[in-house]
């Protein structure tokens, strides 16, 4: 039986799956919708001292994955102390409360919302090579209340220099990553821009993302011993389970349940317990950094020629079309593929284009 449950700071989270600070997560509403969708834990959207004035249009979907120009909550802080928080409270799920921005803002809110946290999560917004916003705002929240801090970090930083200034000032986790940009995309009938902010600027979210969160991740769990949460990109089950495969304790999801509803919490939890229960992992221990050690690797230069599952392929053709050395061609009797090793540069693609596990490299068996 698998067992997909963990602790974090002394919090019991019956699965690693929460939604990420933004709008999936907006308010009680839709909080109570991703409890029942299946979450493990609540994350809420980010608040300021003073409600956000977000630009409109501000979201998109665009081909392999979405842009957005969202800020933090529309709601002032009193609305949320008074009628969010308080519902969210009941729904019986750890609560990590989101905060920002500056040092000052976070001091001030901390205290106010401690009764209904479990945690605070930071969100540091988007930073240069400066990391003493970062160091600030975690004292500040450190100093206000005593619940654990986790911090959000964005891609476009030095990942080790800002995980490695964080722990030293204090947080107690990390959550990466944020969305990248900016971003720009246009109608082409009438040039207008998708987002409607200045310049046309938005940030990218979605599975164009999912490689680079992989990589942000991968830095910090290798630099620092505090836990590192996965975000960015996840939309299935697989994803998440590289996440943890990569280190990260737990993810968050923030575009897939905004395009396919707060059931693909759930969703990504089922396929979490099929994978390893196929694979007969049986907790997330097991399975949690296991691809690091993969990472450290020299270069390799020897061509390694992919094999063929020849029963199941179904001649659908993709390899063939994408093959630039022309070495896959149908066999003889049409039924399956074959690989010219003569021809075959090594390259990979073709085992990462087949969609019916007919192709693998040899070490991957």
């Amino acid at each position: 039986m698998v067992d997909l449950s963990l602790e974090l700071f002394g919090t019991e989270f019956k699965n690693p799956v929460m939604p990420a600070a933004g709008p999936p997560i907006k308010d009680a509403k839709l909080a109570k919708k991703a409890a029942e969708g299946g979450a493990g834990a609540i994350v809420t959207k980010t608040i300021s001292v003073e409600a956000a004035q977000v630009p409109r249009p501000n979201m998109a979907s665009i081909r392999g994955g979405f842009m957005n120009t969202e800020l933090w909550s529309e709601m002032g802080p009193e609305q949320w102390l008074d009628n969010e928080y308080p519902e969210i409270a009941k729904l019986g799920l750890p609560v990590i409360v989101g905060l920002g921005y500056s040092a000052e803002e976070i001091k001030e809110l901390a205290s106010k919302v401690e009764p209904y946290a479990d945690a605070l999560e930071l969100s540091t917004h988007y930073l240069g090579d400066d990391t003493s916003p970062v160091i600030e705002s975690i004292k500040a929240a450190k100093a206000a209340s005593n619940l654990p801090v986790w911090v959000k970090l964005s891609p476009q930083i030095d990942i080790p220099k800002f995980a490695k200034a964080a722990e030293e000032a204090g947080a107690d986790g990390l959550v990466l990553i944020n969305s990248f940009g900016p971003t720009i995309d246009f109608d082409v009938e009438d040039g207008r821009p998708l987002m409607g902010s200045t310049n046309g600027f938005g940030w990218l979210s979605g599975p164009a993302i999912f490689p680079l969160a992989l990589r942000a991740v991968y830095q910090a769990v290798t630099s620092v011993d505090i836990p590192v949460i996965g975000v960015g990109g996840i939309s299935n089950g697989i994803d998440a389970i590289k996440m943890i495969m990569m280190g990260a304790q737990a993810v968050q999801v923030c575009t897939a349940p905004i395009v396919k509803g707060p059931g693909v919490y759930g969703k990504i939890v089922k396929e979490m317990e099929e994978f390893m229960e196929e694979h007969g992992y049986s907790s997330l221990d097991e399975i949690r950094g296991m691809a690091i050690e993969e990472m450290y690797q020299e270069d390799k230069f020897e061509t390694v020629v992919p094999e063929v599952t020849e029963e199941n392929c179904t001649t659908c053709m993709l390899c063939i079309e994408s093959c630039v050395y022309y070495a896959i061609e149908l066999d003889e009797s049409e039924e399956f593929i074959k690989i010219d090793p003569e021809k075959c540069a090594g390259c990979g693609l073709c085992v990462t284009r087949c969609n019916f596990d007919a192709l693998h490299l040899p070490s991957q068996q």
